[in-house]
């Protein structure tokens, strides 16, 4: 099993939009980084776990925790003029983007901040702390999981 975090803005869609669906599963659709899609498309897999981290507000945080419920497939909303994250050189004949099916696990037991994160020597190889690591899909090792998951009580 593999670990993760994916970033979203919480007005944009975040882990309330995702608990407020039937089935508390959405495609994360919208990955238009090259890096960030070869991790959906290539590594991602069924079972994994991930954090669900809002960003772009205040405080950016871990929230909660996703699963990974189905593996990479072709983003359809790249082929749609009317979407919001359409790419023109993007075709099903020739897709450039992907995207994964995840299913929210439950909440954190309270919101952790990005800068009490940054206070953990057991973080600092994280990537999510290192200066300049603006991705918006991250690998998380098993370590930095425990770890989260064990400060979360605190």
């Amino acid at each position: 099993m593999n670990y993760w975090l994916m970033k979203s803005e919480p007005d944009v869609f975040g882990i309330e939009h995702l608990k407020a669906l039937p089935s508390k599963t959405d495609h994360w659709d919208g990955v238009r980084n090259y890096q960030a899609r070869n991790m959906m498309r290539d590594e991602m897999k069924k079972g994994d776990k991930v954090f669900f981290y809002h960003s772009n507000c205040k405080p950016p945080a871990i929230v909660g925790i996703m699963e990974v419920v189905k593996e990479g497939y072709v983003d359809h909303t790249a082929f749609d003029p009317d979407q919001k994250y359409y790419d023109p050189k993007s075709n099903p004949d020739n897709p450039r983007w992907y995207m994964v099916d995840v299913k929210h696990v439950r909440d954190l037991k309270r919101e952790i901040p990005l800068d009490e994160l940054k206070q953990y020597t057991e973080l600092a190889d994280m990537k999510l702390v290192q200066k300049g690591n603006r991705l918006s899909i991250m690998p998380v090792t098993k370590e930095e999981w425990d770890f989260i998951l064990s400060i979360e009580k605190q």
